[in-house]
């Protein structure tokens, strides 16, 4: 009957290689990889091979330490600037990310201890307490203040308040929406010339105030244009434009313009 070894547990095959190279102490940056790799190998050897999952992980880094190895007995390559490749550079660089992650698992598994010594109390202050407010006192409050200071206190504020207005923004006055019915304009427009029979384009521009009415006004004139129903002329370059109806009558169907234009 042979004698029960027990085994240390590992997290992993990078949790067993920094064992190993601590339990050696030699330099990560310069791992003796033969020592390494046949320290870990016997290790391997000792394995239940019943966890097959575990097992290769385990054998998968033994794989890569031999291939590491193998090319230590090799002439060394060279990269394009002429400098030596080192084959254990790659499993350095795994092995101070795993050792920098792991004593961070430390550290915030001693914090999670710490915590746990920590109570805290809800806070159960009565409302009367939290409402109180110690009162004013006026004399402590005004102090030697003089109404010189005061008057001083108050041209500073405003000038504060000045400087931060917008100089061109600040002399806007309130945007009023302009509200202006279209149809009703329109039909207004076409009405009107058609009882005038003719008139200027001032004139009608002037009926009504307002930027919106000016404009839809003008797309009704191009609009009757269009369909014939109106002619203009301009005798002169910026003279007024003289616009005359030539639609049909459509007796029946004629409004109040008073009305129309209230």
């Amino acid at each position: 009957m042979g004698i029960p070894v027990k085994l240390e547990a590992f997290e992993g095959p990078l949790d067993l290689l920094l064992h190993l190279i601590e339990k050696n102490k030699v330099n990560i940056y310069d791992i003796p990889i033969v020592e390494i790799t046949d320290q870990y190998m016997e290790y391997i050897h000792q394995l239940p091979s019943e966890d097959l999952d575990v097992m290769s992980e385990f054998l998968v880094m033994a794989a890569t330490l031999l291939d590491i190895k193998s090319k230590m007995l090799l002439p060394p390559e060279v990269n394009e600037e002429g400098e030596e490749l080192d084959p254990r550079e790659e499993l350095v660089q795994k092995l101070l990310e795993y050792k920098m992650y792991k004593y961070m698992s430390y550290e915030l598994k001693d914090r999670e201890k710490d915590a746990s010594f920590c109570f805290y109390k809800e806070p159960s202050i009565p409302d009367e307490v939290k409402a109180y407010r110690p009162p004013v006192s006026i004399e402590e409050l005004l102090g030697d203040m003089t109404l010189a200071k005061l008057h001083a206190i108050f041209r500073d504020i405003m000038k504060r308040q000045e400087n931060r207005m917008d100089p061109v923004r600040s002399k806007f006055g309130n945007l009023k929406k302009e509200e202006i019915d279209l149809s009703g304009t329109m039909r207004f427009v076409q009405k009107y010339m058609r009882k005038r029979k003719s008139c200027l384009f001032s004139e009608i521009l002037s009926l009504r105030p307002g930027k919106l009415y000016k404009i839809v006004t003008f797309l009704t004139l191009l609009q009757l244009m269009k369909e014939g129903k109106v002619e203009v002329t301009q005798e002169e370059t910026f003279a007024d434009i003289q616009i005359d109806w030539t639609g049909p009558e459509e007796d029946g169907e004629e409004m109040d313009l008073a009305q129309d234009y209230d």
